[in-house]
């Protein structure tokens, strides 16, 4: 048990057989350095807990340099726009504000229809957020604005809360849309509540539980939603509205028994010419009145029935914003800092809610655009808004015919690249499983359950996906390379070959309470050794041995009561004391068989691997069971990243259930922090110490081979918990 060198050389080759010391002999297991443990890497390495540093002291500083970084952090165009090579970059941005601009002026009329709004109200979410994106935004590419999914989630929510007909009964369509206007202004204006918030705490980190996967299958599905939703303007026909879960289906079902009724339909000068709005009731845009409408305070009575679908619409938009600038600004070599574009996101969406807008992000098309015409900061954005500001200024009017039909049309085109995903499918297939598992969920859910829900029972599909994966990791029994201290997976590396005497042992995940069990069943599994069945059948013939030691000294007790009742009462008196001596000596000798864990490891510590001696006849061998085939196992710890109160118990069972078998445990490979979490849970003790503990596998594997584990004389030496 003891770590220390013994009194005496021990032959490692007698504790094997034949073929195993020829192995040993043709295999080298020195050290061309000296044996590390946990303690000497410490003392080597003068290992000290790492500084803290807090914080929130720096955040709560008061200077002029603070308040002056505060403020270059939080509106970064102080810091790009005095450096902005005019020559360099203005005709660029130029051309590239305009091509956005121009593609920006039918989306925008676009996105309000699935929004469930006039389409005066796409042109003014397609100008404030702009331009307050241009102040406060850090990366130099994606195109903020009106975007189809941001569109039809905030159309799930106005066509909820201000439907198009009640029982069956068309309502007012002026106190609709105002009362739809309303119910997204008020959202715009907590979803940017929402944003700013989560990016002043530094919580950009949020969008990381949402995978590449999960992204990809739910703006795919939210592809074919708006696809479905615009197919009632491109045949000319008035839907019942749908809104929860199989609404979709029900949308589409509703269109295919209205087909007969769809109409013909041309583009606006057509319209205009044969008065298609009159004669053939061909929906049109209708007015769109010039200039700006006046800030207005959002209906806080709202808040309540808004701020889940908020925090969802919040969450999406950030993800795809943020998606789309960290591949832009990996192309051309900048940073975007996430919790920056968390707060600029925000403010274009709360300022743009005072001003009636609806939320919005970033469109994938129109920044690929702005990218391939020349744009090279958010100058473009800015030139594309003020662009924007010009048409609802002065050249509103001339969209008053354009049929809506028309505007279906374009947003259809536009999901060609969210539709094209679909393909993700055959490429998942063939790259993971397990995405591509992520992928249809998110998919079919977003579907069945609406944009919402689908989102949530993705979030939790994807997380509790994570979970069963390192329920069930990879466990491996590790063999030596030939030649090499590299130890790998003898089930996989052929040549790879285990160590005689020493079982190695290691799992691709940290071991933590929805694991740990899993662990200790796959190692003894591993192992080759039914542990537990040793454990018991060893805890029962000792048992077993005391029952007949009691029998036997009952036994003699009475017939030295019967042979003292023949004789004198001088006589009884010795016999009487004679047998309490017996007494009291087997009373000795079942304390010297169980020995303290800290008596223990004290003598073991002092006089090197010398156990407390008991009767030899505790050992697997004298009692007649089976051995194991090694004398050391050694936990492969280097994947663990933290150790909880399970873990800790876990291990402290496994060095207690393998010793009772008469095998040493040590561990190897644990990084600082865990070491760390491994004092502070109060694992070392008096049985296991820091000496338990290698730098690297090869340096148990070597610490293991020159102490072997003598076959102990006492069958506990860790208190199992």
């Amino acid at each position: 048990m003891g770590l220390a060198d013994a009194s005496g050389p021990r032959d490692t080759q007698a504790l094997l057989s034949a073929t195993q010391a020829m192995e040993l002999r043709r295999r080298d297991y020195h050290m061309e350095r000296p044996l590390l443990n946990q303690e000497h890497l410490e003392e080597l390495g003068r290992w000290g807990s790492a500084p803290r540093t807090r914080q929130w002291q720096t955040w709560l500083q008061c200077s002029r340099a603070r308040a002056r970084a505060l403020l270059l952090q939080h509106l970064p165009v102080l810091v790009w726009l005095p450096r902005y090579p005019v020559r360099d970059w203005l005709v660029g941005d130029l051309l590239s504000g305009l091509s956005v601009a121009i593609m920006q002026l039918p989306q925008g009329l676009a996105y309000a229809l699935l929004a469930g709004l006039p389409p005066v109200f796409g042109l003014y979410s397609s100008f404030y957020p702009v331009f307050i994106y241009f102040l406060f935004g850090t990366s130099r590419h994606i195109s903020v604005g009106t975007f189809a999914v941001m569109s039809v989630m905030v159309g799930s929510v106005t066509e909820s809360l201000a439907p198009q007909a009640l029982n069956d009964s068309m309502i007012n369509e002026t106190a609709r849309d105002a009362a739809r206007v309303q119910v997204a202004s008020t959202l715009s204006v907590l979803v940017g509540l929402f944003q700013v918030g989560l990016g002043l705490i530094h919580f950009g980190f949020v969008v990381t539980y949402l995978s590449e996967p999960l992204v990809r299958g739910y703006t795919t599905a939210a592809a074919v939603q708006v696809f479905v939703s615009q197919l009632k303007y491109v045949f000319g026909l008035h839907l019942s509205s749908h809104s929860g879960p199989l609404s979709l289906i029900y949308t589409v079902l509703e269109v295919c028994r209205k087909l007969p009724q769809s109409k013909l339909i041309g583009a606006t000068g057509i319209s205009y010419g044969m008065g298609l709005k009159h004669r053939f009731e061909v929906d049109v845009v209708g007015n769109i009145p010039a200039g700006l409408v006046p800030p207005v305070a959002p209906n806080t009575q709202l808040f309540s029935k808004l701020v889940g679908s908020a925090f969802t619409i919040a969450v999406v938009g950030f993800a795809i914003a943020i998606s789309l600038g960290k591949i832009f600004a990996l192309r051309h070599g900048y940073r975007v800092d996430s919790n920056q574009e968390l707060v600029a996101l925000g403010l274009s969406n709360l300022i743009g809610g005072i001003f009636q807008c609806f939320p919005v992000s970033c469109s994938m098309s129109r920044s690929l655009v702005q990218e391939s015409t020349g744009g090279n900061s958010q100058v473009a954005g800015a030139i594309s808004s003020l662009f924007i500001l010009l048409i609802i200024v002065k050249l509103g009017e001339l969209f008053h015919d354009l049929p809506k039909a028309v505007l279906a049309a374009i947003i259809i085109v536009n999901l060609k690249g969210m539709l094209r995903q679909l393909s993700d499918v055959r490429s998942l297939w063939k790259a993971n499983r397990a995405d591509l598992l992520i992928w249809l969920v998110t998919f079919t859910a977003t579907i069945l359950l609406n944009l919402d829900l689908g989102l949530v029972v993705a979030v939790i599909f994807s997380l509790l996906l994570v979970v069963v994966r390192t329920q069930m990791p990879h466990y491996s029994v590790l063999g030596q390379v030939p030649d090499t201290d590299i130890y790998r997976d003898v089930a996989e590396y052929s040549e790879a070959k285990e160590v005689p005497g020493v079982k190695v042992f290691r799992s691709s995940a940290t071991v933590y309470f929805a694991n740990a069990e899993f662990y200790s069943d796959a190692l003894k599994q591993r192992c080759g050794v039914d542990v537990d069945f040793l454990i018991s059948q060893k805890k029962k013939l000792l048992k077993k041995r005391e029952q007949l030691k009691l029998k036997q000294l009952q036994k003699e007790e009475k017939l030295q009561k019967q042979a003292a009742s023949s004789k004198g009462a001088s006589v009884s008196i010795n016999v009487n004391t004679s047998l309490e001596d017996m007494r009291s000596n087997n009373v000795e000798d079942c304390k010297t068989m169980q020995v303290s864990p800290g008596d223990k490891m004290e003598d073991a510590t002092a006089n090197g691997q010398e156990d407390s001696k008991a009767p030899d006849g505790s050992t697997l061998k004298a009692l007649g069971l089976p051995q194991p085939d090694f004398h050391s196992l050694i936990l492969d710890l280097g994947a663990l990243s933290f150790v909880d109160t399970v873990c800790l118990k876990s291990l402290k069972n496994i060095f207690h259930d393998f010793r009772e078998i008469e095998v040493e445990v040590y561990m190897a490979a644990c990084q600082s922090p865990v070491v760390s979490q491994l004092e502070a849970g109060h694992f070392f003790d008096a049985s296991i110490t820091k000496k338990h503990l290698f730098a690297s596998v090869h340096d148990a594997v070597t610490f293991a081979l020159q102490h072997p584990r003598p076959v102990p004389d006492s069958p506990v030496s860790v208190t199992r918990l």
